[in-house]
């Protein structure tokens, strides 16, 4: 079953069976987190949480997410960026809360708010070849935001993230997953059947025992977040 989640040019597409919620980013191009993406993850999301059972995340070929929408900076609408910066947090925030387990099939690379995305997921599963992993804030001259430090600090050693967020480095697939980025690699031909293969595995918890032990660990961390949201968005403010 697929569910449109857009009146628009649909870019994420949500389907369910036996058990797995499949969530497919597809712009046609970066998949980039524009308002109307970021809208439609959350749309599917709600869909997911309805049904019970596990989420698998995933990219098109060759691209997980390239970050936010670029054009919505140089648009110069000060409401629009600020709605998709704090949306796209938001999202973030959501994720490392979500009651089921997410595992990601990232298909390709993963910059910028695709990164943060990425490592707010449970289980991430890249896939062998060229893909790239960065916040590259500071090489376009941004500041990382506060929320994004925060998501990638769970994940990441203190010499990895400061080569990620000082630095701006670009880890290559060995890289992220010595990082942590990721969990593991696969061939790209296997990563979906590998991904449903973890989703099947994790169908085997119990779902309410899942939601709470992810509370219980990330209790600190999501009240830190939730606050850090809250200094960004006021900076965010301030820039208007």
């Amino acid at each position: 079953m697929n569910t449109n989640l857009s009146s628009t040019k649909q870019l994420a597409t949500y389907s369910f069976e036996e058990g797995i919620s499949t969530i497919t980013l597809d712009d046609g191009k970066a998949n980039v987190m524009s308002v109307q993406m970021l809208a439609e993850i959350n749309a599917a999301l709600d869909e997911a949480e309805k049904r019970g059972g596990v989420v698998i995340l995933t990219g098109r070929e060759k691209m997980f997410s390239g970050g936010f929408d670029l054009s919505v900076f140089k648009a110069g609408d000060q409401e629009q960026t600020y709605t998709m910066l704090s949306n796209g947090a938001r999202l973030a925030e959501r994720l490392l809360s979500f009651p089921l387990p997410i595992i990601t099939a990232c298909s390709g690379h993963a910059v910028a708010m695709g990164i943060f995305l990425l490592v707010a997921t449970d289980y991430r599963i890249g896939v062998e070849g060229g893909s790239k992993f960065a916040a590259n804030e500071v090489a376009i001259g941004m500041t990382v935001p506060h929320f994004a430090i925060r998501v990638l600090r769970q994940r990441l050693t203190p010499q990895q993230l400061n080569k990620a967020v000082n630095f701006a480095h670009y880890f290559s697939t060995t890289e992220a997953l010595q990082a942590g980025i990721i969990d593991e690699l696969t061939d790209p031909s296997e990563l979906m059947a590998v991904a449903r293969q973890r989703a099947t595995e994790a169908l085997k918890l119990d779902a309410g025992a899942h939601a709470s032990s992810k509370l219980r660990l990330r209790e600190v961390l999501l009240q830190d977040i939730a606050c850090d949201i809250e200094r960004d968005c006021e900076g965010w403010r301030q820039a208007d």
